[in-house]
C-alpha cells in the first residue's frame, strides 16, 4: 500500500488531492515554486519542499527536482494532477526507474494516447468511433489531396497539441496552404513537433467526453459522459454531467463502448475519452490519460471518489466499484472562475482582499484562494471552481443562479459576472448550445 504522496502540481489541484489522500489516511508532500510558498495545499501537507523558482520549467517541470524531492521526503508515490507533468511519459519512466509509483496510466498508454495519430488509429482498432481524417501525418504536398478525399471544411491540427494551439480551419481549397503552414508553424512553436493531420470540420457539433477508469488487469467501467460545449478558443468554460442532448441510451452505449476498450488496452487509472458529437453520431478526438478539470461533476452524479479510485488502482487494489453497481444521479454543472477580465479575458493576477465561498446542499467548491492570497503572474488563471448539483437540471441552474448572487472574490478581476450572465441565457437554460456558441455569443455581445 502507498505509504507517502508527493503532488506533483499546485493550485486547486493540488489541494483536490490532499483532501483525498488525508481521508485515506496516506502522508502528503507538497511541492513548490518560490511563488507559491503561501499556498493553501502548502500550508496543510503534511511536509513540503520547495522545487525552483517562479517558471514552470525550473520547477513543476523539473523532474529531477520533483524525484529529489520524493528521496529527501520518503514519498513512495507521486500524483501529478492534471497539467505540468501529468501526461509525459519520460517523467513515469523515470519514477518506476527510481521505484516510486506513477499514479496514473504506465508510460506506453501515455505515449499511444498523446500522440494524436497514434491515438486516433489506436481508438480504430478498439472499436471506438473516429472522425473521417488523414491516415497518418499531412504534408504540403499531400493536404490538398488528402482534404478533397475527406471533403471541405477540413481542420488541420497538431499531432502532439492540445489547448487549441496548432489548430486551423480550412473551409475551401484556396484557405488550405495557409491553413497547413500556419498550423505547422504553431505546432513547432508550441511543441518542438510540426507534424499535424487532417480531420473532416464538423460545424456545430458538441463536445462530450467520457469518463473511464480501468485496474490496469483488464477490468474497466465508465462514469457516464460530460459535456463541455461551452468553451472559448478550445478552452473550457462550463461543463455539465448529464449532457443536455443525449437519452440514456446513447449515455450507455457510448460508455460501454469506451469501457470495452479500455479492457482490451488494459487501461490503468482514471482518463478521459473525448468526443464530437453531431445528429447522433460520436467522433473520437482524443484521449487524455489523466484526472480532468471537470472530474467533480461526475463525482457528484456517481458518488465516486476519483482520486480515491486512482490512488486504489496504483496501489494495485483493483476498481472499488463494478459497472452494475454504478447510479446516476441528478445533474451536475462545474463553472471554472478564472483571474480574468469577465469580458477581455486579459489574466488578473494581483492580491485577493476578500473572499467568501457560496454553500448550501448540492454546493462544492474546490479552491485554494483565500482572503490575502497573492495570485502569481506566472500560470494558469484557474483560481477555482464551483462545482453544483440538483435532483434536475432545472433545479441545478436555479441553485447555480443562487450561489453565483453568493460567491464573492474582491482584489481582482473574475469571470463570475460571465457565469451570471449565462444562467440567465434562455439557450443555457434549454440546453441548445454547441461548441461555437459561446465565441458567437461574446461576439455579438461585445459588438453591442
Amino acid at each position: 500500500m502507498i505509504s507517502k504522496i508527493l503532488i506533483a502540481n499546485r493550485g486547486e489541484i493540488a489541494l483536490r488531492v490532499l483532501r483525498a489522500c488525508k481521508e485515506l489516511g496516506i502522508a502528503t508532500v507538497a511541492v513548490h515554486s518560490t511563488a507559491d510558498s503561501d499556498a493553501m495545499h502548502v500550508r496543510l501537507a503534511d511536509e513540503s519542499v520547495c522545487i525552483g523558482p517562479p517558471p514552470s520549467r525550473d520547477s513543476y517541470l523539473n523532474i529531477h527536482q520533483i524525484v529529489a524531492a520524493c528521496e529527501i521526503t520518503g514519498a513512495d508515490a507521486v500524483h501529478p494532477g492534471y497539467g505540468f507533468l501529468s501526461e509525459n511519459a519520460k517523467f513515469a519512466d523515470i519514477l518506476d526507474a527510481h521505484g516510486i509509483t506513477f499514479i496514473g496510466p504506465t508510460a506506453d498508454h501515455i505515449r499511444i494516447m498523446g500522440d494524436k495519430i497514434t491515438a486516433k488509429q489506436t481508438a480504430q482498432e478498439l472499436g471506438i468511433p473516429v472522425v473521417p481524417g488523414s491516415d497518418g501525418e499531412v504534408k504540403p504536398e499531400n493536404a490538398m489531396e488528402i482534404a478533397r478525399k475527406i471533403g471541405f471544411p477540413v481542420l488541420i491540427k497538431a499531432t502532439a497539441g492540445g489547448g487549441g494551439r496548432g489548430m486551423k480551419v480550412a473551409k475551401t481549397e484556396e484557405d488550405l496552404d495557409e491553413a497547413v503552414a500556419t498550423a505547422r508553424t504553431e505546432a513547432l512553436n508550441a511543441f518542438g513537433n510540426d507534424a499535424v493531420y487532417m480531420e473532416k470540420y464538423l460545424e456545430k457539433p458538441r463536445h462530450i467526453e467520457i469518463q473511464v477508469v480501468g485496474d490496469g488487469a483488464g477490468n474497466a467501467i465508465h462514469l457516464g459522459e460530460r459535456d463541455c460545449s461551452l468553451q472559448r478558443r478550445h478552452q473550457k468554460v462550463w461543463e455539465e454531467a448529464n449532457s443536455p442532448a443525449l437519452t440514456v441510451e446513447q449515455r450507455m452505449k457510448i460508455g460501454q463502448v469506451c469501457a470495452d476498450a479500455m479492457k482490451k488496452l488494459k487501461y490503468r487509472g482514471a482518463g478521459t475519452i473525448e468526443f464530437l458529437y453531431e445528429n447522433g453520431e460520436f467522433y473520437f478526438i482524443e484521449m487524455n490519460t489523466r484526472l480532468q478539470v471537470e472530474h467533480p461533476i461526475t463525482e457528484a452524479i456517481t458518488g465516486i471518489d476519483l482520486v480515491h479510485e486512482q490512488i486504489r488502482v496504483a496501489s494495485g487494489n483493483g476498481l472499488s466499484v463494478t459497472q452494475d453497481e454504478i447510479v446516476f444521479q441528478g445533474h451536475a454543472i462545474e463553472c471554472r472562475i478564472n483571474a480574468e477580465d469577465p469580458r477581455t479575458f486579459v489574466p488578473s493576477p494581483g492580491t485577493i482582499t476578500y473572499f467568501h465561498a457560496p454553500g448550501g446542499l448540492g454546493v462544492r467548491v474546490d479552491s485554494g484562494a483565500y482572503a490575502g492570497y497573492k495570485i502569481p503572474p506566472y500560470y494558469d488563471s484557474l483560481i477555482g471552481k464551483l462545482i453544483v448539483h440538483g435532483r434536475t437540471r432545472s433545479e441545478c441552474m436555479m441553485r447555480l443562479r443562487r450561489v453565483l448572487d453568493e460567491f464573492v472574490v474582491d482584489g481582482i478581476k473574475t469571470t463570475l459576472p460571465l457565469f451570471q450572465e449565462l444562467v440567465d441565457n434562455p439557450d443555457i437554460a434549454a440546453g441548445d448550445y454547441d461548441i461555437h456558441w459561446l465565441e458567437k455569443h461574446l461576439a455579438a455581445t461585445s459588438a453591442q
